[in-house]
């Protein structure tokens, strides 16, 4: 649970000063039910009913990067006017944090609303744009994207040492020629369709690897509504705090949600998906299987992402994956057409 209020009042504290704190440090994700959130004594709050009294719990707006309004919730417009200063990311979900949806612009379920400053640098986006546009380019970044991607299940599966004391463990042995396998798979993949095959026949063994360490017996992949067991019920819900934190990572860097690599030009939130995927294998499957097997509530479930997500790094990854991807493929776009024009010359 969030802390309660403090004492300690910030008025001294602009409200545009609030984004000084980097988003990749900051260590709050909420998920909220049944409460309002408002601004009260100039603090960012939620109020409960409990009988006939109201409890006000404070969110650190400072230190927080998404906020997700579930079932039986009310923002008030001062609240979202101080959650856009601080650059929190904000969503509107249905109860137990799937399906996300918001007012305006959704788009498969998934929509976010980001602060509307447009004062921010645009040093990646004009990198990025410098090869989205060419489909070869493109591809090598979602190829860029799958290799973090691997490399992070390989260290988090094997590494971690809280998922171990969980009762949850994969021998490297049996991992690593797995995703050497997949990885050369990659590599060879001539376009993106092959590329999302690839990755989701791999995902399916990674499924089978989990179930297989948590005892969990045959696994089939069920979409929402269609009897989920545990399993399943918590990977959408795991699912859509990567999906906070990718959308974080590329508003912080100035990217359009719609300047996807990998899950196509037709989606607008495509980019959230390809980032979030970064991590999903990676903390979210392994702790769905494991909070299962251990029979965790929604909100044991949730704690437990957050505080991995968080332990792990994941948002300073999923920002240096962008950073490092924009700059190779801007650079390797740049030489090719310089070396064309030079051989024309």
């Amino acid at each position: 649970m969030p802390p309660q209020r403090g004492q300690t009042r910030m008025d001294d504290i602009a409200a545009g000063d609030l984004k000084t704190i980097l988003h990749s440090k900051r260590a709050n994700i909420y998920y909220l039910e049944h409460c309002r959130v408002l601004v009260n004594g100039g603090r960012v709050e939620y109020v409960t009913e409990k009988g006939k009294q109201s409890l006000y719990w404070n969110i650190p707006i400072a230190n927080t990067t998404t906020v997700l309004l579930g079932t039986g919730t009310s923002v008030t417009q001062a609240a979202v006017r101080e959650l856009a200063k601080a650059g929190v990311m904000l969503g509107f979900c249905g109860g137990g944090g799937t399906p996300l949806f918001a007012s305006t612009e959704v788009e498969q379920e998934v929509a976010w609303l980001p602060a509307q400053s447009e004062y921010r640098p645009t040093e990646y986006l004009q990198r990025w744009v410098r090869f989205w546009f060419d489909d070869h380019w493109r591809l090598a970044a979602a190829k860029l994207f799958q290799r973090a991607r691997l490399e992070r299940v390989a260290r988090h599966w094997t590494g971690s040492r809280n998922l171990k004391d969980q009762g949850f463990s994969v021998e490297a042995a049996v991992l690593q020629p797995l995703l050497d396998a997949s990885l050369s798979a990659m590599d060879a993949a001539a376009d993106n369709a092959s590329l999302l095959a690839e990755e989701a026949r791999l995902t399916k063994h990674l499924y089978r690897l989990a179930a297989q360490a948590t005892r969990h017996g045959e696994f089939v992949r069920a979409k929402r509504g269609e009897g989920q067991d545990a399993a399943n019920g918590f990977l959408d819900h795991g699912n859509y705090l990567a999906y906070g934190l990718g959308a974080t990572a590329a508003w912080v860097l100035g990217l359009p949600h719609g300047l996807a690599v990998l899950h196509g030009k037709t989606r607008k939130g495509g980019l959230v998906f390809d980032v979030a995927d970064l991590v999903k294998d990676a903390v979210i499957l392994p702790q769905a299987f494991v909070s299962a097997m251990r029979g965790h509530t929604e909100q044991e479930f949730r704690q437990a992402c957050i505080e991995a997500l968080t332990r792990s790094g994941a948002l300073d990854f999923m920002i240096d994956v962008l950073k490092d991807t924009a700059q190779r493929v801007a650079l390797a776009a740049e030489s090719a057409a310089a070396a064309q024009q030079g051989a024309r010359a």
